[in-house]
């Protein structure tokens, strides 16, 4: 049921997808089929000037509608294995250009958010704010010792605003599934829940700052990366207060070029940064946009906001890992057995048809200088290419994906000739020697020994015991097959079938010839007829349920 201020907001969207020339997106939906032929009587459709392109004109409509559907935009453009590619460019542009809420209100906020003044615990707060975006704005400050420090707000009433978004995009998101062809491929309640948890995650600062605080412990002491001190005691979840920075934005190359930095260093340092932050650490910087990359004048980048973070589980990474040295190598069939092996399509998937897929996919781009390739577009049209076999939606690796298109990206705009297939391959292939070689082997063995050192004094007695008990005869071995039991629950249900059917049987053979002594006068007409009647009709009923079981 759709609440009146949902319908309100739903027509205020239909009128900025009509303004923007998207008519067909409303009237090729099976609700609105039947009046379709309304669309050639309307003014706006034989008065309206050239329209741009698609993409283009889904783009503005996002923008028209506000920052809550810009951010959905921008995780949007994110799914590339749901979307065309022109419309995920397009959407990849999508900028948080939102009007800033007045300084003191953030004043107001931050001082209720601490319980004082806010001059009790900052020499100087500017109630000009440096950035504005759609869930918080940014204000330069300075702290009572003198260090400069910027102060994240959170945008007053931004969760009420947010969640009736998000209820709404629900409900689009449902009528799309029931009306639209494309929506069930394109699962939109799924894509809205993954919005929901995303844009959610980032309304809390405190969250935000302890990825900042590990991030930065990674780094610390790094010659590739830097990551502004996080000040805890001044943080709360809707004001987050961290070591201003300064540096050249990275998108602007001309001033990086004039300061004599090395395009061809900054550019696979970026590499470098993504793979250590992957492989290494095993947490990754989701959101390394332009805007949020600044470069000091040694070369060294300087990332800022936190609130995208991702991670892969172990066996995530040594599967990505052998996955990317695979396709180095173009063994075609081992990256169709780790995707089997990795769980990320079904593992009932032919082998042999799957690796043909990827064969047909990867040729192609094998064919071109390696300097051409585009990493990240590859990695896309590999889970393009699972999809149509069930692979399941990752969302770390989604993560992932976008990450690495957006370092790509970056890369190539920096040094043009980055070759990041040659860059990542030497990481790659020392990082598996680490995992699985003999280094692997002792660092596993230092890991662990704490825990092997704690049951070691144990061993001695339960090994006794296991003596004793195959001594005796008193040893079992329990062992768990889902075959075993899939086989077990048959002979049961076959069982079950057969004492059914033998049941059933009887019991039409008694109804029968209670029927017939029933007439020869044995029994009383009355009584003979309705107990052979029931027990003829109980027998027909366990019969077709031994019939219809079978069938199953």
């Amino acid at each position: 049921m759709i609440h009146p201020s949902q319908a309100l907001r739903l027509i205020h969207i239909n009128l900025v997808l009509l303004r923007h020339g998207l008519d067909e997106v409303i009237l090729a939906t099976h609700l609105f089929r039947p009046i379709r032929f309304l669309i050639y009587l309307s003014p706006w459709y034989w008065f309206r000037k050239d329209r741009a392109a698609y993409p283009v004109r889904i783009r503005r409509s996002l923008e028209d509608l506000g920052p809550i559907f810009v951010k959905f935009g921008q995780i949007l453009s994110t799914r590339r294995d749901l979307l065309p590619d022109d419309l995920a460019r397009e959407l990849a542009k999508l900028q948080d250009r939102v009007p800033p809420f007045p300084g003191n209100k953030a004043r107001t906020i931050i001082e209720k958010s601490y319980g004082q003044p806010i001059d009790e615990l900052l020499e100087a707060f500017d109630e000009n704010p440096l950035a504005s975006a759609s869930i918080a704005q940014v204000h330069t400050a300075r702290l009572k010792n003198g260090k400069k420090v910027v102060v994240k707000v959170l945008r007053p009433n931004i969760e009420k605003t947010i969640r009736r978004d998000v209820d709404l995009l629900y409900t689009i998101a449902h009528l799309a599934e029931k009306y639209w062809k494309e929506g069930r491929r394109l699962r939109p309640v799924e894509v809205v829940q993954e919005y929901e948890k995303t844009i959610f995650d980032e309304l809390d600062l405190m969250r935000e700052a302890a990825n900042a605080s590990q991030l930065r412990r990674n780094f610390l002491n790094s010659d590739a990366l830097y990551v502004p001190e996080v000040y805890w005691d001044l943080t709360r979840q809707n004001v987050f207060v961290m070591e201003r920075i300064s540096g050249t934005p990275v998108g602007d190359i001309d001033a990086l070029r004039a300061q004599g930095i090395s395009m061809k260093l900054l550019g696979e340092r970026g590499v470098e940064i993504f793979f250590t932050q992957v492989f290494k650490y095993n947490f990754f910087h989701a959101d390394m946009h332009p805007g949020n990359i600044f470069v000091e004048p040694d070369g060294r980048y300087v990332a800022v906001d936190f609130g995208i973070m991702g991670t892969l589980t172990e066996e995530d990474k040594r599967y990505l890992a052998e996955n990317l040295l695979a396709f180095f190598n173009r063994d075609y069939k081992r990256v169709a057995q780790l995707h089997v092996q990795s769980g990320w399509v079904p593992k009932e998937t032919r082998v042999e048809e799957f690796e043909s897929a990827i064969r047909t996919v990867s040729e192609p781009i094998f064919e071109k200088p390696l300097s051409e390739i585009s990493f990240g577009h590859f990695l896309l049209r590999l889970f393009q290419t699972a999809r149509r076999f069930d692979m399941e939606v990752q969302p770390q690796l989604v993560l992932l994906q976008k990450t690495l298109l957006n370092i790509e990206g970056l890369g190539r705009q920096l040094y043009p000739q980055l070759d990041l297939w040659t860059t990542a391959k030497p990481f790659l292939e020392r990082w598996m020697s680490e995992q699985i070689g003999r280094r692997a082997f002792i660092g596993k063995l230092k890991k662990n020994l704490p825990e092997i050192a704690e049951h070691l004094p144990d061993l001695p007695n339960k090994l006794n015991k296991i003596i004793d008990e195959a001594a005796s005869g008193r040893l079992e071995l329990k062992w768990k097959s889902d075959e075993l039991d899939t086989l077990r629950e048959q002979l049961h249900s076959n069982h079950r079938n057969t004492v059914t059917t033998i049941a059933g049987s009887a019991m039409l053979m008694s109804g029968s010839l209670l029927l017939v002594f029933g007439s020869g006068g044995l029994l009383p007409v009355t009584l003979a007829t309705a107990l052979g009647a029931g027990l003829g009709i109980g027998g027909v009923l366990l019969l077709l349920k031994s019939w219809l079981n079978a069938a199953d």
